[in-house]
This record gives structure tokens, C-alpha cells and sequence, in this order.
């Protein structure tokens, strides 16, 4: 009885996550991963630069 409850809940939420993928594909979710997290890096490591210079001018 339960596996009658089980296998259709299962499949209904594979479909479910196969949804969400092809609508994040569509929707460009994946087109530059390696950029924003450069981009996340770059933003603070400039950040720590400009830190920096102002301490050294206030010096």
C-alpha cells in the first residue's frame, strides 16, 4: 500500500526537479558560472586594495 503513495510522489517530484532545470536552462541561469565567481573575487580583493591605499595616504 504504501509503495502505491511512494512511487507516484517520487516520480512526481523527479518531474518537478526536471522542470526547474530545463526552466533554468531556458532562462540562462548557467551561462558564465566561472565569471561571477571571479567577479565575486576581483570585487573584494579590490575592496582590501582601496583599504589599503587609504590607510597608507592617511599615514
Amino acid at each position: 500500500m504504501s509503495l502505491m503513495i511512494l512511487i507516484p510522489i517520487s516520480i512526481g517530484m523527479g518531474l518537478i526537479g526536471l522542470g526547474a532545470f530545463a526552466w533554468a536552462l531556458r532562462h540562462d541561469q548557467f551561462e558564465d558560472p566561472k565569471g561571477c565567481a571571479e567577479r565575486v573575487l576581483i570585487s573584494d580583493t579590490l575592496a582590501e586594495e582601496d583599504d589599503f591605499v587609504k590607510e597608507e595616504g592617511a599615514a
